[in-house]
């Protein structure tokens, strides 16, 4: 009987304990997921370094942890390799991402390179048809090679007609200004080192054609698809951003110079070659149209190019990439904030517009 006792006497522990457990309250299973965004070195990205530093991230409710690479190249590998749920890059290099079967989705416009990304020569080169027979320098696949083979294109160059030296941005910079290449094709800030070579200049830049450099936010469909919630939180962090950078324009130089490692007024030399997209601009980009202001008239043009060069085995399909409807509800929100209260019979006091 004494064993029967214990016996029971357990059963009633094991069931209180059960019991017990069961009026636990489960942990929140929606808890926030931290978001690792990358970035590198642009001028249209190191805002993202202002939203960490002046916390915009934490006011808008997501944990970001913000990664920088060295190696804009190294940016695109990790989240191909869904090493990051979002990352900063251009809309050739997601092209081509997807093309050799990444998922992504672009969200966001960040900016428009309207100069700032550059083929740099050295003296005694002064049209691009001196490129032929040249040794090249560029980060291979990425945003300036595309650019460097837009100019030849359009020269009447092709791809052949020049030595290409692959080299990671940084290092193509260096090799230029050792002497090492003739020419090189670089982006801000690496353009004020290429341009430290006696006698360099530019060639030609993005602002020579327009809007085929963008620069986005890009995450894993995975993740868009899971968290919805969190994506909507780091766009809507980065027009706070923006509007931080309007409002706060010297603190806000101030970081990302520090950032960029070049001086205040170096970095202001920036300021002409990046276009940072209003909320009208991007909801504008996303739509159908006829020239490369539209991204998915600009991503068709990409991508036939991409694939005719070589970049691309196969054009990827493209109906999926772009997702608007986060721009779109920040504009929605911002406006229905912006919009009086009506007046009815019985509130007769003045309306003024909500604060953003």
């Amino acid at each position: 009987m004494k064993w029967k006792s214990h016996a029971w006497n357990g059963l009633l522990f094991v069931l209180a304990m059960m019991l017990a457990v069961s009026c636990v309250p489960p942990k929140v299973q929606s808890e926030s997921p931290v978001v690792r965004l990358g970035f590198s070195a642009w001028p249209g990205w190191f805002p993202w370094q202002v939203a960490q530093e002046k916390a915009i991230f934490t006011t808008k409710n997501v944990q970001v942890d913000l990664k920088w690479f060295d190696s804009y190249l190294d940016s695109i590998n990790a989240l191909t390799a869904q090493q990051l749920e979002a990352n900063s890059q251009t809309l050739n290099d997601t092209i081509s991402a997807v093309a050799g079967g990444a998922d992504q989705v672009i969200v966001l416009v960040n900016d428009n390179s309207t100069g700032n990304d550059k083929i740099i020569v050295r003296e005694g080169i002064n049209t691009i048809a001196d490129l032929k027979g040249k040794k090249v320098a560029a980060e291979e696949g990425t945003v300036d090679h595309f650019l460097l083979l837009l100019g030849m294109e359009k020269a009447g160059l092709k791809p052949s007609d020049i030595t290409f030296v692959p080299l990671e941005t940084g290092k193509a910079a260096t090799a230029f200004v050792a002497g090492q290449v003739d020419a090189v094709g670089v982006f801000a800030p690496f353009t004020t080192q290429a341009l430290k070579r006696p006698g360099s200049k530019e060639l030609f830049s993005s602002k020579d054609f327009p809007g085929a450099i963008s620069d986005h936010l890009v995450f894993t469909r995975s993740f868009v698809n899971e968290h919805p919630e969190q994506v909507q939180a780091l766009v809507d962090a980065w027009f706070a951003t923006t509007k931080f950078l309007e409002t706060n324009p010297e603190e806000a130089i101030a970081i990302m110079a520090k950032k960029a490692n070049v001086s205040v007024e170096e970095y202001k030399q920036y300021a002409a070659g990046t276009r940072i997209f209003t909320v009208q601009e991007n909801i504008a980009a996303f739509q159908p149209g006829n020239d490369m202001s539209s991204l998915p008239f600009a991503a068709q043009k990409i991508s036939a190019f991409l694939t005719q060069v070589g970049l691309a085995k196969t054009q990827p399909d493209l109906s999926k990439l772009f997702d608007d409807r986060f721009v779109k509800a920040y504009a929605a929100r911002a406006q229905a904030q912006m919009s009086p209260v009506p007046v009815t019979s019985h509130d007769r006091s003045p309306t003024f517009p909500a604060p953003a």
